[in-house]
């Protein structure tokens, strides 16, 4: 799967390293690349280059991808935007489609499923789990929607929860259960 030659693509990631990565690993597949490593960055890039799609990772240093998403929009309403995260959750991705965002990936991501998702052609159908999902699962589900709903604060989501802040604070720093 090959981006046509005219595709230019907007990267905005924080870590250089990455960024750089899938730069050189976008641009075999014919995108015209550019990099933005920070979200003021990202907004002029944004609005100088009109870009056809943006790769957004979600966590940009103090910045979050989330808050950056609407003014990107506005700046390149017509442009495919896929957010990306090494911090996956449902209420996430919920709250990156309602903001605007065409896709959401978690890291790592293979090469197929990211042009999939930059060229909007998703042959795959997202199974349906029927499924119950684990308490471990549901915790962290819920954990992560009482913290976006107090924007990361994690003392004001701790006393949501009826809970002491460094034991949100450790449960922060477990990974993800898996579903």
């Amino acid at each position: 799967m090959t981006a046509p030659a005219t595709d230019s693509l907007l990267i905005i990631d924080d870590d250089q390293t990455f960024a750089e990565l899938l730069q050189r690993r976008l641009r075999r597949h014919g995108f015209v690349t550019d990099v933005a490593f920070d979200a003021a960055t990202a907004l002029g890039k944004a609005q100088q280059l009109k870009p056809s799609h943006i790769l957004l990772d979600m966590k940009l240093g103090d910045d979050s991808g989330l808050q950056l998403l609407p003014n990107l929009r506005q700046l390149v309403p017509h442009a495919r935007v896929v957010l990306l995260t090494g911090y996956a959750s449902v209420t996430t991705a919920v709250q990156a489609m309602k903001l605007g965002a065409d896709d959401y990936l978690s890291k790592p991501v293979d090469s197929a499923a990211l042009l999939a998702a930059l060229t909007g052609q998703n042959a795959v159908e997202p199974a349906v789990v029927d499924e119950t999902m684990s308490p471990e699962r549901a915790e962290w589900e819920h954990i992560q929607r009482v913290l976006a709903l107090h924007d990361g604060n994690v003392s004001a989501a701790a006393r949501a929860m009826n809970m002491h802040r460094r034991t949100l604070q450790r449960k922060l720093q477990k990974r993800p259960v898996k579903q």
